[in-house]
């Protein structure tokens, strides 16, 4: 399976990605993006200083000026992009991945996302080729800390948190490398710290709170300290789970909501953007609010591509990518933390109530199932509920009025993953096995 992805590129360490890949990985895209300085940083991952080294080198081979900002999380490369005159850079990261993962996540100025649609497969196409003839003069290499500024920039965000006590699941990522110095600088907060030593081998769970499993000794933690509200971050910390006081996971979509409300105070009548596997209270909501809801695709490129066509001021996709304008039209996980916390201390409410008064509809959550055609099942339930109102933004979406279903590939394994909700709890458990009788019998 090739390592250069939808979204980034990715693969294991040292026989898929290693110095040699990464060398001409730097050198693809300085050649791709015709850049004369780029940004780099990493994560804690164990290959990453020597991962980092390499790609750098390759950068450096064709000329290009690097700026080094060493350890960060990925929002924070984001920010130095967004902030430092460059013309791109890239997150040496694999995100959520296990231990033995390694990759890349690459920007153009202005912090704009490739995909594998917008470069990424032109870089793979020079890295095939072999190693490409270096530059007269080599670029210089930089190290420039970047991260008081990060840190002051995003606890600048905090307004009115009232004193509470929370729960942060650090998962040994790069949440801890910046996250503790934002939370020290709200008054009144105090927080309880789970597993906040940078280690990339992982050695309490993997880093991602989108398996339920992995939140489990956040809930303990949360119910031990009686906090209001406990948090997980991914690897990389552009993500964050959120569980309410009784340890219930309020799913992003919901979040989304919860984050609406204020940015449209801030910015009435702008477009919120949420990825089409959400709740429809999520739309509902932002109408009633005075906000455009602006529907997407899954992933970050589209959803940050789209937020600047159709004027969004931010958003959120069920995986716990949360989007802002104000930062760079960049997902980070601490800034959702932190505008969460901002509404509901404004709104004098926890979060279970806040997320309680959302629950209005009936859902499946997201469910696998492994097949061999995929085309062929979309169409089939496309044939099947052909007198629903039917889309093709991403897989097959099929609308009644008391409820939906959103069928759609995986991009890189052989799933279709399902997402349906409807009315009333019957209903959707009726409509969950008519769907299985077309998909067959889902992977756990």
């Amino acid at each position: 399976m090739s390592i250069f992805k939808a979204y980034d590129i990715r693969g294991t360490f040292p026989d898929q990605i290693d110095a040699q890949t990464a060398r001409r990985i730097g050198a693809a895209m300085v050649r791709h993006v015709g850049a004369k300085r780029l940004v780099v940083g990493r994560d804690m991952r164990t290959m990453a200083p020597a991962i980092q080294d390499a790609v750098i080198d390759g950068m450096l081979q064709q000329g290009c000026d690097v700026v080094d900002i060493g350890l960060a999380s990925t929002p924070m490369v984001y920010y130095a992009i967004g902030k430092l005159p460059c013309d791109g850079g890239l997150a040496v990261t694999a995100s959520h991945n296990p231990k033995q993962y390694i990759g890349f996540k690459l920007c153009r100025a202005g912090a704009r996302p490739m995909s594998g649609d917008s470069g990424i497969q032109d870089i793979e196409k020079m890295v095939a080729a072999g190693d490409l003839p270096r530059a007269a003069r080599a670029g210089k290499r930089d190290q420039v800390d970047v991260k008081p500024d990060w840190i002051a920039h995003i606890a600048g965000f905090a307004k009115g948190i009232r004193p509470m006590r929370i729960v942060v699941d650090y998962a040994n990522g790069m949440g801890a490398n910046e996250s503790p110095a934002i939370f020290a600088r709200i008054p009144g907060l105090q927080v309880v710290p789970l597993y906040e030593q940078l280690d990339g081998t992982f050695p309490n769970h993997e880093a991602n709170p989108l398996r339920e499993s992995n939140l489990d000794d956040l809930r303990r933690a949360v119910e031990k300290h009686g906090a209001p509200l406990g948090l997980a971050f991914d690897g990389d910390a552009d993500r964050c789970a959120f569980v309410d006081q009784e340890g219930r996971t309020v799913h992003a979509d919901l979040i989304t909501v919860i984050l609406a409300r204020g940015m449209l105070q801030r910015h009435p009548g702008k477009g919120i953007i949420y990825d089409l596997r959400s709740s429809k209270v999520v739309p509902e909501e932002i109408v009633r609010l005075g906000g455009r809801p602006v529907r997407e695709r899954v992933g970050h490129s589209f959803m940050k591509e789209t937020m600047r066509v159709k004027d969004c001021i931010g958003g959120g996709e069920l995986s716990g990518h949360f989007y802002f304008a104000e930062n760079y039209y960049t997902d980070c996980g601490v800034l959702a933390a932190i505008l969460v916390m901002n509404q509901l201390s404004q709104e004098q409410q926890t979060l279970k109530q806040a997320a309680d008064a959302l629950r209005r509809y009936h859902g499946t959550g997201e469910i696998n199932f492994k097949v061999a055609d995929k085309d062929a099942l979309m169409r089939a339930i496309a044939a099947k509920y052909r007198d629903g109102a039917i889309d093709w933004l991403d897989g097959v979406t099929v609308t009644y009025p008391t409820w939906w279903v959103n069928v759609r590939p995986s991009n890189t394994e052989p799933y279709l993953r399902m997402c349906l909700e409807a009315d009333t709890k019957a209903l959707m458990e009726q409509k969950r096995e008519d769907l299985f009788a077309v998909l067959g019998k889902p992977d756990h």
